[in-house]
């Protein structure tokens, strides 16, 4: 692999970093999951992501709307009922996601020794 230029580095992560901060925060990473399974309702959402406030979905929902990765259909009835669903953008993000939860699963119980190894010495 050749070396990265410095600069490109630099205007590279200008472009990548604020994507990356949306698409890997703990929300985002949730409703990516619990919409691949298919279309879901805002109700079904919050119900299925443990923890999650209506405003934080809310907020995660126009998000990952505005960047491309789930659409959501208004459909006219009384009341009216929404649908959220991904994309074929945000399908593609599925392949990511699972591939970083199965090496935080592989990886799970080093990553603990680690930390109680770091948090038990000495400084």
């Amino acid at each position: 692999m050749p070396d990265l230029d410095p600069v490109d580095i630099h205007a590279g992560c200008k472009t990548v970093t604020p994507l990356l901060a949306r698409i890997g925060d703990k929300w985002s990473i949730l409703v990516v999951m619990v919409l691949s399974a298919g279309p879901r309702r805002f109700n079904e959402l919050k119900r299925l992501i443990d923890g999650i406030s209506q405003r934080m979905l809310t907020h995660t929902l126009r998000s990952l709307e505005r960047d491309g990765l789930v659409s959501r259909t208004v459909f006219p009835t009384i009341p009216p009922r929404v649908d959220y669903e991904l994309t074929p953008l945000g399908h593609s993000l599925r392949v990511p996601v699972k591939a970083l939860g199965l090496w935080v699963m592989e990886n799970k119980d080093e990553i603990t020794r680690s930390r109680e190894a770091f948090d038990g010495r000495e400084d």
